[in-house]
């Protein structure tokens, strides 16, 4: 992190996954302008042309290694709208189930291993509460921190079983997946799913879900919090307390815009409402007393505090402050190129991300989008009161698996073992696709063009290149540009208010940027 202005000093930003370097000038202890800079130069889709057309489902799953199974995802749904084939039910179930477990150990991981580690910052050291977040979230040492370790761990034995590996498994394929579970695989996976929820339950909201499902207000919080003191003394109570003792929910205030990609790809069962890429939605009968949430995978966008339609073709990139070739004005991502450019004296250029805008606006991406999006009664009341920032981005990623456990157990329990998991998809046929999925830190895009069974064009836009962009030609900064501005530091040697709001975003560095390749001569 570099830190100009009337005080300048150089340091690391730590536990963030991949390099993030940080411009920030200072008008005394305030934060006046804020730049944010991917400086790691990795990335595939350079790498992916004039190869096969299936090859895709085995390179983007190594875009990241924590979210290798969106990414899969996201390919071969890509490949599928160009075949225009549906895979079976079952498939569509393994495939969802195991992307849910990868939310799971995500959202719980960041919290406690990442987030909840800054309480135990020195500038922290005089509140009465300090002691105990040491005994709870110190490194390799906390109680939580241990007991998160080893659960996490547990949740991923359920891609594992369905995919053979975890990360970058490629078990699934246009038509469906590759193999078939056996009954003991769904018996494993059931239980995997109920010793992971009794821990969730247990451990992190110190309540049962069913429970916790009741609370629907900023009151029904306050209310929970005071009703028994395993919810106190949770490591959800504990968030909560300290949280408000340090006024995290003053810091990080975003601009109130947010995209959620949803879940296109749901079962043909009536629980949800199925909502397609380009926003239409087929009302279908929900069960009574389940899922009061609404539709937990709603696609939508929230613009001026409404929310629409989601509609892809609204989606452009820039590269005005990017370490890219100009075009003018955005490009969708099927016209997007990515033609490296870069020159020690450029002075515009700063990041190697691009600036992607929906609607020619940027949006705030990730659990706490997708709950809002999803009109989440909870964090939608919250919101209304304290706006959007760093506390409640993190509220929503800790409480996010007590919408997605219940589910992930109901489909296990849909599976039909004699029914295929597998249609049969004999070739790629030229033409256009995109995979669109909310992975575990938001909206997750794959645009790619087959021609003569090889891939002509292929463009990757990240949850972090959404909410770590740099400024698009109008000059208009990112969605955590934008929140880090006007943020007071009491401390500028220490700027722990700067990095609880950059982790409630909880960036990912490694799958924003892209490969070039190497110059000849």
């Amino acid at each position: 992190m570099s830190l100009t202005g009337s005080n300048s000093i150089r340091m690391p930003l730590t536990r963030v996954q991949g390099d993030l370097e940080l411009s920030l000038e200072f008008q005394g202890n305030i934060v006046t302008n804020a730049r944010s800079s991917s400086p790691l130069y990795r990335g595939f889709e350079n790498m992916l042309q004039g190869r096969g057309a299936r090859d895709g489902l085995v390179i983007t799953p190594r875009v990241c290694g924590l979210c290798s199974t969106a990414h899969l995802f996201a390919a071969v749904t890509a490949l599928e709208q160009i075949c225009d084939v549906t895979p079976p039910n079952n498939a569509i179930l393994v495939r969802n189930i195991c992307l849910l477990a990868e939310h799971v150990q995500s959202d719980i991981r960041h919290g406690v291993l990442s987030f909840f580690k800054d309480f135990t910052n020195p500038a922290y050291s005089e509140l009465p509460l300090y002691e105990e977040a040491c005994r709870r979230y110190e490194s390799f040492r906390g109680e939580s921190v241990i007991e998160t370790i080893r659960m996490t761990k547990k949740i991923l034995e359920v891609v594992a079983i369905f995919g053979g590996q975890w990360p970058n498994s490629s078990f699934m394929v246009p038509g469906g997946i590759a193999g078939t579970p056996s009954f003991n695989d769904l018996v494993s996976c059931q239980y995997i799913v109920n010793l992971f929820r009794s821990w969730y339950e247990q451990r992190i909201l110190g309540c049962t879900i069913e429970r916790w499902s009741e609370v629907q207000s900023e009151l029904d919080l306050q209310r929970w919090m005071n009703e028994k003191e395993s919810h106190y003394n949770s490591d959800l109570g504990f968030f909560i307390r300290f949280s408000h003792k340090i006024r995290l929910h003053d810091l990080g205030r975003g601009n109130g815009a947010f995209l959620s990609f949803g879940h296109p790809h749901l079962p043909d069962l009536p629980a949800w409402q199925n909502a397609t890429s380009d926003g239409d939605t087929t009302e279908l009968p929900r069960p009574p007393g389940r899922y009061t949430t609404g539709n937990p995978f709603a696609a939508g966008v929230i613009l001026e505090n409404i929310v629409q339609p989601f509609d892809q073709s609204r989606i452009k990139e820039y590269v005005a402050c990017s370490h890219f070739k100009d075009y003018s004005g955005g490009l969708h991502p099927f016209e997007g190129t990515t033609e490296p450019v870069t020159a020690r004296y450029e002075k515009i250029k700063y990041s190697y991300t691009k600036a992607p805008r929906y609607n020619e606006l940027p949006v705030e991406t990730g659990p706490l989008a997708q709950m809002l999006v999803s009109r989440n009664p909870l964090l939608t009341d919250s919101v209304g009161k304290y706006g959007p920032n760093a506390y409640l981005r993190e509220l929503a990623r800790i409480l996010r698996p007590a919408v997605l456990l219940p589910i992930m157990r109901e489909w296990l329990d849909q599976i039909e073992p004699k029914a295929p998991y597998y249609k049969s998809v004999t070739s790629i046929p030229d033409g256009r696709g995109c995979g669109l999925v909310s992975s575990s830190r938001g909206a997750l895009g794959h645009w790619l063009e087959i021609e003569e069974s090889r891939i002509k064009r292929y463009q990757i836009i990240t949850p972090t290149s959404w909410n770590g962009s740099p400024r698009d030609q109008h000059g208009t900064a990112g969605p955590w540009e934008s929140a880090i501005i006007g943020t007071q530091v009491k401390d500028i040697n220490n700027p722990i208010e700067v990095e609880h709001i950059i982790r409630s975003f909880d960036p990912c560095q490694f799958c924003s940027v892209h490969t070039a390749r190497k110059a000849k001569g």
